[in-house]
């Protein structure tokens, strides 16, 4: 099949999604809304999703089997939002077919793994990118434009934290598995303040991790998305951590403190970053009550001499089509080798660190 031409004369990319769970639909919808691209094949293994989405969006490729539709589909590109696990072989495969490459976070469960992603995308000559899609958020963009605008000076110091009061995600799953989804809350969420801390601060090289982490609650069946206990399923024991701290040493001597938590005593839900540079501070925050949200971004500097709090102005959420549309531009420029996944390894490869310091209880040194 032949995609048809939009304004332009140009060719629309065929675009397909492996997993149709709710980050997969995230995709399915941002390619479906997306005028340059062909959404013409999905994969999943619940029959029910295939049916229920490609009804909904008139996909013409639905299959169980994942390797058939990449054999099959004749696509451009794939995003994958599967399980963990699943991203490294997904990816590699789909690369070695001449397919660019969108994953969900976290890349992959070791540094190892990612960086054989990487070598993929590298020999393909591929796009390969990440789906960070809170780095799209209109605060983190506005903040960004702070940063970048050297309001702030220079940058030495950094906190960042996402702390659940209750959302350890399926107690019992491939979530809470160590083989399968490589770590906890760090993994899960802490990749996201990771990414996002990096990106504000300039993309810094992390070169020491000293980190802890803690399993109190999954292993007691608390702290899962409803409240009280939970079932845990027999032969399915909480292996990962349930909360993890981080003190992380930068290029050039700043420093980054990160902390995440899928259940803790704490009221509500509380997501932040917080910059420390030498003209100015500033902070971004979102969480609360989920009746009652509170969304902050706050910059404190100096003008004519005088304290000032300035408060940026803020754009749209981009979220999941953001970080898809974000995707395809990489594709459109035609530079492929600037965008081989790269970034994303160094992100997990600072991940593994922290967990080989938790371990050893000791700092660990990255390799340049």
């Amino acid at each position: 099949m032949t995609s048809a031409a939009p304004e332009g004369g140009q060719r629309r990319l065929r675009a397909g999604v492996i997993g149709l769970g709710w980050a997969g639909q995230q995709h399915v919808a941002a390619y479906a809304a997306d005028p340059a691209v062909d959404l013409v094949a999905l994969s999943a293994m619940e029959a029910h999703l295939l049916e229920q989405f490609g009804e909904e969006h008139d996909v013409p490729g639905r299959y169980q089997d994942w390797k058939q539709m990449v054999a099959e589909a004749e696509l451009d590109v794939v995003s994958i939002a599967t399980p963990t696990f699943l991203h490294e072989p997904m990816a590699i495969h789909a690369l070695e077919a001449g397919l660019h490459v969108l994953t969900e976070k976290p890349m992959a469960q070791t540094g190892d793994a990612a960086a054989r992603m990487v070598a993929a995308a590298q020999q393909a000559g591929r796009v390969l990118d990440v789906s960070f899609n809170h780095r799209q958020r209109g605060d983190v963009t506005a903040l960004k434009d702070v940063v970048d605008s050297g309001v702030l000076g220079k940058l030495y110091y950094a906190k960042t934290g996402w702390i659940r009061r209750q959302g350890i995600p399926g107690l019992g799953t491939w979530f809470t598995r160590a083989e399968s989804s490589g770590g906890g809350a760090m993994m899960d969420i802490g990749i996201h303040m990771l990414d996002m801390a990096l990106h504000l601060m300039g993309e810094p090289a992390v070169t020491a991790a000293s980190a802890s982490t803690h399993a109190e609650f999954g292993p007691l069946g608390r702290g899962g998305s409803g409240f009280g206990i939970s079932q845990v399923e027999d032969g399915a024991p909480f292996e990962v951590e349930d909360l993890a701290t981080a003190f992380l040493r930068l290029d050039g001597g700043g420093t980054l403190l990160l902390e995440s938590s899928w259940a803790q005593w704490i009221p509500h839900d509380l997501c932040y970053v917080t910059l420390y540079g030498t003209d100015g501070g500033a902070t971004i925050e979102w969480g609360g009550d989920p009746s009652h949200p509170h969304q902050e971004i706050t910059v404190w500097t100096e003008v004519a001499g005088m304290p000032a709090e300035l408060q940026p102005v803020v754009g749209e959420d981009g979220r999941h089509a953001g970080a898809v549309a974000s995707f395809l531009q990489q594709v459109a420029s035609g530079e492929f080798a600037a965008h081989d996944g790269s970034i994303a390894l160094r992100r997990a490869q600072v991940i593994d660190a922290c967990y080989a310091s938790a371990r050893a209880g000791a700092e660990v040194t990255l390799s340049d």
